[in-house]
């Protein structure tokens, strides 16, 4: 027999009247529609098509404060109708609902915002201001070259980080072993990472790096190269600012690198010692394996990073020569800062972030089919 204070901890369906279930109901979705409404006139205002009526809309929705409020009070009547329609049980979803709604917002607004400035013509240069132009942004980003060069250069840049991985994977290896000094490395490898990639661009970039006074310059010049412009070469300097990007992030991958090997039993590869295998047998059969979910984790926040290159780029090359070094990210602030296209900008980062969205669904679900066998 249980106890009797078991009871406590059961929640039991409260005898809900249908008026009161009625009531919770048309809160819900009377706010939802008011929230509608304020959110859609809000729309119209900054899209410019209530341009003839200024006095009835867009007195009421100068800014977004409106839809704020609408927001606030749909998610008051949406909790509040939660307690109303279910009772106790509604009282327990309360504890995560009121977070879930903020994060929620969070994403949901800033998306909406975004979404209105990137079908619109707004260059902060014009006196216009915001006009809705309908799908004119997309066909101008599907004929600029420019952007899809950057798309190429960071397929260019993602894959650079196989290259990455194998050296962090093997500067963890060494870590992991027993060599002399081996707190002073650990500590050493990691000094890149404390610097911030601006810090880099300048340190590397445009110090050692400098066509007439930099250090390398010099020493190529004793080597017999009379012009060595390493960012002036097209295909150099793609090069030169993905090894820049990698010093700065091997660091990361391999203190991730690192903890994952600590934390194999080493019974594991004793047993394997005993049993006669080799180094590079132990390392496939046992070690590698094991490692792959923390490799794959690795992989994926420094794919998350390398997306988002620009401070390096923006620094050293601003994108040149023609285009060979530019991001997507760079090409975007530049449209930004330069040409003071908001509305054209917005909608390349969209586009960007959808096809973010796309390639890491598949790359997920295609690592998850290529582990299930083997877990």
């Amino acid at each position: 027999m249980s106890d009797a204070s078991d009871r406590l901890y059961v929640v039991t369906n409260d005898r809900i009247s249908p008026g009161r279930a009625a009531l919770g109901r048309a809160m819900v979705w009377g706010a939802g529609t008011l929230l509608l409404v304020v959110a859609g006139l809000q729309i119209l205002a900054q899209s410019g098509a209530t341009a003839q009526s200024p006095n009835t809309i867009d007195v009421l929705v100068k800014n977004w404060r409106p839809t704020l409020y609408a927001y606030a009070l749909f998610t008051t009547c949406y909790c509040a109708s939660l307690v109303i329609r279910y009772g106790e049980r509604g009282k327990r979803q309360l504890f995560i609902l009121p977070a879930t709604l903020f994060i929620a917002s969070m994403v949901i607004f800033p998306l909406i915002f975004a979404l209105t400035i990137a079908f619109s013509d707004w260059n902060l240069s014009s006196a216009g201001g915001q006009q809705f132009n309908g799908v004119d942004n997309i066909r101008q980003m599907w004929g600029d070259d420019f952007y899809w060069n950057a798309l190429g250069n960071m397929v260019f840049y993602t894959a650079v980080i196989l290259v990455e991985y194998i050296i962090a994977f093997g500067l963890a290896l060494i870590l992991n072993s027993q060599i002399r000094a081996r707190k002073f490395f650990r500590v050493a490898f990691l000094l890149p990472l404390m610097l911030s990639p601006v810090a880099v661009s300048w340190m590397i970039g445009k110090s050692l790096f400098e066509a007439r006074f930099g250090p390398i310059a010099r020493l190529t010049r004793e080597l017999g190269y009379q012009n060595p412009s390493f960012f002036g070469n097209p295909e150099l300097a793609p090069y030169l600012i993905a090894a820049m990007d990698a010093w700065t992030f091997i660091p990361f991958m391999m203190i991730m690198l690192l903890a994952g090997l600590q934390a194999i039993p080493r019974d594991l590869m004793e047993a394997a010692q005993i049993d006669g295998a080799t180094p590079w047998q132990r390392f496939r059969e046992v070690t590698f394996p094991l490692m792959l979910p923390v490799s794959l984790t690795a992989i994926m926040i420094r794919i998350i990073f390398k997306l988002k290159l620009a401070d390096i780029v923006i620094n050293v090359t601003s994108g040149g020569p023609g285009g060979a070094t530019d991001t997507v990210t760079s090409f975007i602030f530049r449209e930004y800062r330069d040409r003071s296209n908001v509305g054209y900008g917005t909608m390349l980062a969209i586009v960007y972030l959808v096809l973010i969205v796309i390639a890491f669904t598949i790359f997920i679900k295609l690592v998850t089919r290529w582990m299930r066998p083997q877990y």
